[in-house]
């Protein structure tokens, strides 16, 4: 007979405490009384649970505990949604300390807010990562922070931040241009999307995808870059004028947020395969748009690694309670994943 591997359900059974206790424990969820943490400990080893050398982490009195502070965007957006949860698994995961990850989402990314949202974050945790936009007010508010801040995704605040952590954005913007000069039907005209010129990393994606066609895209023409604030609505909308204006348009790269309006004008205003079109991040939206035909490909952050490099990055610039200096700065650049429909 198989023997089945032993459970949550069976360690709390084994130390007489309910599953949620275990789940805490394993996870440093929330904080459980050292007398029953060592409980649940004996238990796992006793009975072989997978975890139990987790677990021994969580409780081992000598590994100091670090609150990890993470301010995102778009609190109802999926990627988010999904890079927050990674987020969480990372610090819980840490074998350097006990970590707990403390997430706020930013739903209007004005200067002043950001500010603010840095200063009430970083008076609550040990080291911040951020994804925020590149603005004087927001680089004087993590030079003003008491603890190590990093930049995630889009770099900001130059000579203030401990690090950057993300994608190489410039060389994402050369392979998005890669992508649609080669798979667009023919040359022609390409209209370029970014949220705003106020994140660096879209900024830096718009450089590279011009430099990109400046010296391989012979034949095309690229139109003015469309800003759409990250607002679907406003990408929908912006969409249906390009289609309108020129109907020579053969190819769109979305280098910021909006993607699902693109996508939903697309689907109403041409026939799939009819442009090439590219855009950010492997969301269930841009799965089921790569499907369809509607997108050609996606240029995915890989966020599980980025999650890991984040925490480590953090766990390290706190273990000597001092910030690096401007020129020791811990950027880590990723690669990043190119999604096609073959992928699915």
């Amino acid at each position: 007979m198989t023997r089945t591997r032993p459970t949550i359900a069976d360690v709390a059974r084994r130390a007489g405490v309910g599953r949620a206790t275990v789940d805490r424990v394993l996870n440093a969820r929330v904080p459980v009384r050292s007398e029953t943490a060592d409980r649940v400990l004996r238990a796992a080893r006793e009975i072989g649970y997978h975890a139990s050398h987790l677990i021994g982490l969580r409780v081992a009195p000598e590994l100091p505990r670090r609150r990890l502070g993470f301010l995102l965007q778009k609190p109802a957006q999926s990627f988010y949604i999904g890079l927050g949860q990674a987020l969480e698994r990372a610090a819980c995961a840490s074998e350097a300390v006990r970590g707990v990850a403390r997430l706020r989402y930013l739903d209007r990314a004005t200067p002043a807010e950001t500010a603010a949202a840095i200063a009430q974050l970083a008076s609550e945790v040990d080291a911040l990562a951020v994804v925020a936009i590149d603005h004087p007010t927001v680089a004087a508010a993590i030079h003003a922070a008491p603890v190590p801040v990093f930049t995630l995704l889009s770099e900001a605040a130059d000579g203030a931040r401990a690090g950057y952590l993300g994608v190489d954005n410039h060389r994402a913007g050369r392979v998005a241009a890669w992508l649609v000069g080669r798979t667009a039907p023919r040359a022609g005209k390409v209209a370029l999307f970014v949220g705003s010129h106020r994140y660096r990393g879209h900024e830096q994606r718009e450089a590279g995808f011009r430099a990109w066609f400046g010296e391989h895209g012979h034949g095309f023409t690229l139109l003015d870059t469309v800003a759409n604030l990250d607002d679907p609505a406003l990408a929908h909308e912006a969409t249906l004028d390009l289609l309108k204006q020129h109907p020579d348009l053969v190819g769109i790269t979305v280098a910021g947020g909006g993607m699902e309006g693109v996508v939903a004008a697309l689907r109403d205003e041409t026939a799939p395969g009819r442009l090439a079109v590219v855009c950010n991040e492997a969301t269930p939206d841009s799965r089921a748009a790569l499907a369809e035909g509607v997108l050609t490909a996606v240029i995915a952050t890989p966020v599980e690694r980025l999650a890991q490099a984040a925490v480590a990055a953090m766990v390290a610039a706190t273990t000597d309670g001092a910030l690096p200096p401007a020129s020791a700065t811990a950027d880590v650049l990723l690669p990043v994943e190119i999604v096609i429909a073959e992928h699915l």
